[in-house]
C-alpha cells in the first residue's frame, strides 16, 4: 500500500462503530486506533492517562473531576490549568493524532479525528450509526444490562460525544454533512459495512495508482 490513507470514524454508542473501524483496518492491513490513543497521549505528553480517560470524548469535567477522585500528576509539566484543561488535553491528544497519522496508513476512532485531519486529503471521515433497537439490544448484551439501562448508557455516552465533537469541531455530530460518509450499519451489518467502505477506500485512493 504506497499511498498512505487514514479513516476516521464517529460513532454512535451501541452502533458497532468499534467493531466496522476494527475489522475494515484488518482487511486493509493497516493499524487501529481507539483508546489507544489516550496511551500514546499520555506517553508523550508525560502525563497520567487517567486524566485523559476522564476527558476522552466529554466536554466537560476534565481537570476539576480528575483531581477530585485524587489522581495523581506525573510526569514532565507542573499541573497549570492551561495544561490540563479539557483544552489543553485535546490538543495534546489532536497533536497525538497528528503523529501517528502521519506515520502510517491507520483507522482512528472517535476523538474529532475527521476534523483534525481535515486538511489531509487522504483522510476518509465515516460516521456508523444503527436503529436505536438494534443500538439497545446491542448494549444490553455487551454490557450486561437491563433495557432501560442499556437505553440510558446509550442516550447519556452520545450526549457527552455529539457535546464534545460539537464544541471543538463547530460542526454537528452525527449530521450527514458533517462527514465524507454516514452508514447506517444494520443494512449490511458489521462485516458487509466494513467490506462496503473497503470498496470505496479502494475506488478513490488506489485505482490506478499502484
Amino acid at each position: 500500500m504506497k499511498t498512505k490513507i487514514r479513516i476516521a470514524i464517529g460513532r454512535q454508542f451501541g452502533s458497532g462503530g468499534y467493531e466496522v473501524g476494527h475489522r475494515l483496518a484488518e482487511l486493509l492491513e493497516i493499524s487501529f486506533y481507539d483508546k489507544e490513543l489516550l496511551v500514546i497521549a499520555a506517553k508523550e505528553s508525560g502525563l497520567n492517562k487517567a486524566f485523559f480517560e476522564k476527558a476522552d470524548e466529554r466536554s466537560t469535567h476534565g481537570l476539576s473531576y480528575a483531581f477530585s477522585l485524587g489522581l495523581p500528576y506525573m510526569g514532565m509539566f507542573t499541573p497549570y490549568t492551561d495544561i490540563l484543561s479539557n483544552d489543553g488535553l485535546f490538543k495534546l491528544q489532536s497533536d497525538t493524532i497528528r503523529n501517528v497519522a502521519n506515520k502510517q496508513s491507520c483507522v482512528l476512532v472517535g476523538r474529532c479525528a475527521d476534523y483534525i485531519l481535515r486538511d489531509d486529503p487522504n483522510c476518509l471521515s465515516v460516521f456508523i450509526h444503527s436503529p436505536l433497537e438494534n443500538r439497545t439490544e446491542r448494549t444490553m448484551e455487551r454490557y450486561k444490562l437491563s433495557r432501560e439501562e442499556a437505553e440510558e448508557l446509550n442516550s447519556k455516552t452520545d450526549k457527552q460525544r455529539a457535546a464534545y465533537y460539537n464544541y471543538y469541531t463547530n460542526k454537528k455530530w452525527g449530521s450527514a454533512l458533517s462527514y465524507h460518509l454516514s452508514i447506517d450499519v444494520s443494512i449490511l451489518g458489521i462485516e458487509g459495512t466494513a467490506l462496503f467502505i473497503k470498496e470505496l477506500i479502494t475506488k478513490k485512493y488506489f485505482q490506478d495508482k499502484d
